[in-house]
């Protein structure tokens, strides 16, 4: 086996479910085998949430941070609030890299990259920093090419059919 001189980045995208699911299924999973997980939240400001909630019974080895208001944000026209929200979660994300946690989570970070909160640029760097030890993984619709090209392994989650569809909304425990 190869030592690795830098970590992975693990990219989920596309317009169907699951993005986030599956990045805090690998951040639960790293808490298992007893290693640190930090998400970073773009774009969300809801304590409400499932993933977020958790945190308090996997402590210390889990981490939610987020960095979003709990109004709807209109991406096409975001207030200046949502774009310092965007900043601060960037630069906390990448204080949290020091760290060298296992699992490293930017949730919703592609949006934040595709509506122009964050530059892409750093993220790129940072994904070129991951030390080996981590895992980083960028979630969220509309990703970058050059995310796609940079990273390690790439999902797209593609939606053939939602419960939404006919009228389910969203539940507490499944989707929040």
């Amino acid at each position: 086996m190869i030592p690795m001189r830098r970590g992975l980045v693990y990219l989920y995208t596309g317009e169907g479910e699951g993005k986030t699911t599956n990045a805090i299924g690998l951040a639960v999973r790293a808490v298992g085998q007893g290693f640190k997980a930090i998400v970073v939240q773009f774009l969300k400001g809801n304590p409400d949430i499932g993933e977020y909630k958790v945190q308090k019974k996997l402590a210390p080895l889990y981490e939610v941070h987020q960095f979003g208001s709990r109004h709807y944000i209109d991406l096409l026209h975001p207030r200046a609030e949502d774009k310092e929200h965007a900043r601060r979660a960037l630069e906390f994300a990448k204080r949290a890299m020091e760290q060298k946690p296992r699992i490293l989570v930017l949730d919703e970070v592609n949006l934040a990259v595709a509506f122009g909160l964050v530059p892409k640029e750093e993220v790129l760097e940072l994904m070129e920093r991951v030390p080996p030890e981590t895992v980083l993984v960028l979630t969220g619709r509309r990703a970058p090419k050059e995310f796609i090209e940079r990273a390690d392994l790439v999902t797209e989650m593609r939606l053939v059919k939602h419960p939404y569809q006919r009228g389910v909304i969203g539940r507490r425990g499944v989707e929040y």
